[in-house]
């Protein structure tokens, strides 16, 4: 076959894949019009998943088989009337590809609802025993993109700027800017609890919308609560997939961000997103007004006056983790030595020559380890409980190989939100196979040094390990390679009979002596600043935040939670970026009055 023949081949194949699906789609539109429960089903395999983003259940909704996912779109399509199925041409054009182990046609659709533009994936796949060759439906994600009437301020709609940049005798930009900050004459419509990537993501987000919001943070600068941490610390997965929204970072920049480029950042992204933010600002406590549907929040500033501000919404982006948890440690109370958190390290340098205990295996318990070594610091590892060991690179680079296949970010973005909660175990238990075989020689090592390692109760790895937990693993940027010949470290709890003045008295009678322990052993969960703040009825009212809900989702987090008015975000700038556009839908569709159903019930 020569050049011309091939070409001709491929082109004759795109358009014949075109057509297949336009096919399906519009089957797939006549089908929900006519509420067909049979067309509908026998448009779907039977190993079927829908994840369905606000655009039918206001909700982040997964439901897996014909008959649930069928049940579901027919329940909701008479009121959001979904239509105008077609492949958006804008977007990355269809594509043959392996998905979860699995060959597929992979497209992104649009269509429209009663009240929004909305964009979805969609995995179609041809039955071997279909001699007509028809494609059915895998996988299908329906995503709200835009709300009618209220789209977002970008691009072609930008704001013109003439309310200051000809306002000749008034205020200029920066006046605005200052007076917006205030809240002297107006409570904000949304209050945002933390400064870092995922407070600053929902407020440029909700600023797009129109929704009046304040940004509080502890800190004294937006962008301290990464600088800091410790002095070594940088990003551990690649820039290609840590933009925050509608900006992303120069093209100068290094994969692997450190943690005061990462801070400034954050700082120049709240000025020039025109972010309302207070900093020295904590947020102590809050009650909820029912007859008003709106919170009593108060917050302390600077000088150490409180001042109540009355949201409808309060947003806590105050990261996965809250208070730094020291389990009971036997004896450490007993101590000489200096301990600190590893909330509160910063450096190994004033510890140069001297002899450090770490208790835990976490990727900031090895960063410590790694910093602490480089100053000639005798390090050792204390390890608590089984981990799972990635290496950065090549290994954890798996975890963001859609980013790297072309399409854009946000086609990226909206690929990687699709998959239902049984697809996403699937497809790590695949990417920790690979993992071990790139990891093979680290991960031997490791064991024959006694260190205890895992993949996860269920081989899904460290990915799981984070939504289910928040930790548990070490993305290992060279600490055990130190361990596996010595240089740092091993010793097992479990050996350990209890800490004593000098350092670990272990059962068999020996004293490993230090100078300092540092105590890498993790944080509350967020819900523990949800008990603090708002109290322990309001804690149980909203139940479990972050961990799998019943199902498979986090539970709580990015959508509408059974307290009104009470929101959470976390997790990776990645997470940030995606969810936070879709809180903001859901929050400004509530103030809008749009939202068809309980606003606050799980549909």
């Amino acid at each position: 076959m020569n050049d011309i023949d091939l070409i001709a081949l491929q082109v004759r194949e795109k358009h014949e894949i075109q057509a297949a699906i336009s096919a399906w789609l519009n089957a797939f539109e006549v089908a929900l019009a006519n509420a067909d429960r049979a067309a509908l089903a026998d448009l779907f395999i039977d190993d079927c998943h829908w994840r369905d983003v606000l655009a039918f259940t206001w909700h982040l909704t997964p439901r897996t088989g014909t008959g649930s996912i069928v049940d579901g779109l027919l329940s909701r399509q008479p009121a959001v009337q979904a239509h105008n199925f077609e492949i958006d041409q804008d977007r990355t054009p269809p594509r043959r590809m392996k998905r979860v182990g699995r060959d597929c046609v992979e497209v992104i659709y649009k269509f429209e609802t009663t009240v929004g533009r909305c964009a979805g994936v969609l995995r179609l796949v041809s039955s071997n025993e279909d001699a007509s060759g028809t494609y059915r439906a895998w996988m299908i994600s329906t995503s709200l993109d835009e709300l009618k009437g209220f789209e977002e301020k970008i691009g072609p709609r930008r704001p013109t700027g003439d309310a200051y940049s000809r306002n000749f005798g008034g205020d200029n930009w920066e006046d605005v800017r200052r007076k917006a900050q205030i809240y002297d004459d107006r409570d904000p419509t949304v209050l945002v609890v933390g400064g870092a990537q995922a407070g600053l993501a929902i407020s440029a987000c909700l600023n797009q919308l129109g929704v009046d919001n304040l940004v509080v943070e502890k800190w004294p600068r937006i962008g301290d609560s990464w600088r800091k941490r410790y002095h070594s610390l940088a990003l551990h997965n690649d820039i290609s997939v840590n933009n925050l929204p509608y900006l992303p970072f120069p093209q100068t920049w290094p994969n692997y961000i450190p943690k005061d480029m990462l801070g400034l950042w954050f700082e120049f992204y709240a000025q020039v997103m025109e972010i309302n933010h207070w900093t020295n600002t904590e947020f102590t406590k809050s009650e909820w007004d029912e007859q008003s549907q709106c919170w009593n929040a108060t917050l302390r500033r600077a000088d150490g006056n409180e001042q109540v501000l009355r949201p409808r919404h309060i947003v806590f982006a105050n990261g996965v983790s809250s208070y730094p948890y020291t389990p009971d440690i036997p004896g450490l109370d007993e101590f000489e030595g200096e301990v600190i958190h590893s909330e509160g390290f910063d450096s190994g340098a004033p510890f140069a020559g001297k002899r450090a205990l770490i208790l835990g295996t976490g990727s900031s318990a090895n960063d410590i380890a790694l910093d602490l070594h480089s100053y000639g610091c005798d390090t050792t590892i204390v390890q608590r409980g089984s981990t799972t060991v990635v290496s950065i690179y090549p290994s954890a680079k798996l975890n963001y190989a859609l980013y790297e296949e072309g399409p854009s970010v946000e086609d990226c973005d909206l690929i990687g939100s699709a998959p239902t909660p049984p697809l996403i175990l699937e497809a790590y238990k695949l990417g920790v196979k690979r993992m071990l075989e790139l990891d093979h020689d680290m991960i031997e090592g490791l064991k024959s040094i006694g260190f205890k390692f895992d993949v996860g109760e269920d081989e899904t790895g460290h990915q799981m390990k984070y939504r289910r937990r928040g930790g548990g693993y070490n993305l290992d940027a060279g600490s055990s390679a130190l361990m596996i010949n010595g240089e740092i470290g091993l010793l097992q709890n479990d050996t350990i009979e209890r800490y004593c003045k000098e350092g670990a008295l272990l059962k068999d009678g020996t004293i490993v002596p230090a100078d300092v322990i540092v105590l890498a052993t993790g944080y509350y969960p967020q819900g523990e600043l949800v008990r603090r703040a708002l109290g322990e009825e309001m804690a149980e009212r909203i139940g479990p935040i972050w961990g799998e809900d019943e199902d498979g989702e986090l539970a709580n987090m990015f959508k509408r939670t059974p307290q009104p008015g009470t929101w959470f975000i976390a997790g990776s700038l990645t997470q940030a970026r995606i969810y936070s556009k879709l809180m903001a839908l859901q929050i400004k569709a509530i103030e809008e009055g749009l939202v068809d159903t309980d606003p606050y019930a799980k549909n």
